[in-house]
């Protein structure tokens, strides 16, 4: 029985781990192209790995310009930073 409960709570904690983040809902012609997003992220010196749409995000997996892992979900009409892990 104890193993039951620690594997359900130790579930129940990694799914709240990795939910997405609740970014804004704007319209998909307010958004900011995807190219035009990556190019700009890149230019701040993300070197980026994977880039996706989650849900109303932008998400981007990769390394800042420190060199430190990254998952960072952005606003997609004005790129703002909505949630980030970073590597310590």
């Amino acid at each position: 029985m104890r193993k039951i409960v620690v594997s359900t709570l130790l579930l129940a904690l990694s799914g709240t781990a990795f939910a997405s983040a609740k970014c804004a809902k704007h319209p998909k012609e307010e958004w900011m192209k995807e190219s035009d997003a990556r190019a700009k992220l890149e230019a701040e010196g993300y070197k980026i790995k994977k880039f996706k749409v989650d849900g109303n995000c932008y998400e981007i997996y990769g390394h800042n310009k420190e060199g430190k892992k990254v998952e960072i979900y952005f606003d997609t009409k004005t790129l703002d930073v909505v949630k980030s892990e970073i590597e310590k």
